[in-house]
């Protein structure tokens, strides 16, 4: 079951919801550095009459990648085309892609780390030369063709940048880390949100949603429309404090932000493994949730806040978690390996 607070699939893209995506860099809240070189980046690019360098945008879920994506083909007067690394599994399917491709147009490839390493290969000549070589035929028939592309942008996002080959990352002209929202930053993408929602929201509850909000965007919109059902209900619409606070409460997101998961995955390495050092691997088995949801999704929350570390030989809880979870830390347990 989907966690209200767990920032893996963006709310506003389901049919017949209000887009609550930013539509230029100066819509969009945050990520100053970033917006600011990338404004940068493609004002110079329109000026050449070129189209904009390859760009890798690297941080966890929810944190506004695809949108930066959207903005960068709206800007650059191209369509996008969106897809993602598991879903291009044969060489043909990626050639399909590119050669439908215009000028100025849009690749955008989430979790572009996934990409089999053909498929990589088959990038590397279209992302340098614009130019994909294919093979027509089998046995002795086979040959070569060469075929030409027109220019485009590849935009990959990643969660994992370590899992990029060392040829695929150069290969980017640019590369954007995305680090987690500030309070302030996500109070005011909850104003702008709850304007285009047509939601009367106090300052005060859209501060107390920022809070709850784990430092991403996209949790952010997601507790707001959870929030709107509730006062619609409950309040006659109007989300103040109380509102919010009780909200939250029917939601399960206290006031650090966790939600169930968060809290299982805590009291798991707390009570069970006695504060670790535990591997991920082990507290996937014992939560029942799979290793790379609580390595992307999870664990950099945890960690950023300081309940978490992760260590060499595993991960180990924080005096701040024990905390949280009202309890005393104990021994440290011996550590428990993969």
């Amino acid at each position: 079951m989907e966690q209200p607070t767990t920032p893996v699939a963006a709310a506003e893209e389901l049919p017949g919801e209000v887009s609550l995506r930013p539509e230029s860099l100066a819509d969009y809240v945050g990520q100053s550095a970033v917006c600011r070189n990338l404004d940068i980046a493609i004002a110079a690019a329109k000026a050449r009459g070129e189209t904009l360098d390859h760009l890798l945008l690297v941080g966890p879920p929810g944190l506004g990648k695809t949108s930066l994506a959207h903005i960068v083909a709206r800007t650059m007067g191209g369509r996008i085309h969106p897809t993602s690394g598991p879903v291009i599994e044969k060489a043909g399917d990626l050639a399909a892609i590119l050669t439908s491709l215009e000028r100025g147009d849009v690749l955008f490839i989430d979790e572009i780390h996934r990409l089999g390493k053909t498929i990589e290969e088959i990038l590397y000549p279209a992302m340098e030369d614009y130019r994909i070589d294919i093979v027509i035929g089998e046995g002795p028939s086979a040959r070569s063709i060469s075929l030409s592309l027109a220019r485009f942008t590849l935009i990959g996002a990643t969660t994992r940048s370590g899992m990029l080959s060392g040829p695929l990352r150069s290969r980017f002209g640019n590369t954007f880390t995305l680090e987690f929202y500030e309070p302030e930053e996500l109070a005011e993408i909850v104003r702008r949100s709850a304007r285009r929602l047509a939601v009367e929201i106090d300052d005060d509850a859209a501060r107390l949603i920022a809070e709850r909000s784990r430092g991403t965007p996209r949790v952010a919109n997601r507790l707001l429309r959870r929030l709107r059902d509730y006062a619609q209900v409950k309040a006659r619409g109007h989300v103040t404090v109380e509102v919010a606070e009780a909200a939250m409460e029917t939601l399960g997101v206290d006031r650090a932000g966790f939600d169930a998961m968060d809290r299982r995955f805590l009291s798991m390495l707390v009570e069970k493994f006695e504060g670790g050092p535990v591997g991920i691997e082990t507290m996937a088995a014992a939560i029942g949730e799979d290793a790379d949801t609580l390595e992307e999704v999870y664990e950099p929350y945890l960690i950023r806040c300081g309940f978490l570390q992760k260590t060499p030989r595993g991960r180990v809880a924080t005096a701040r978690a024990y905390e949280h979870l009202g309890l005393k830390p104990g021994r440290p347990q011996r550590s428990l390996f993969d």
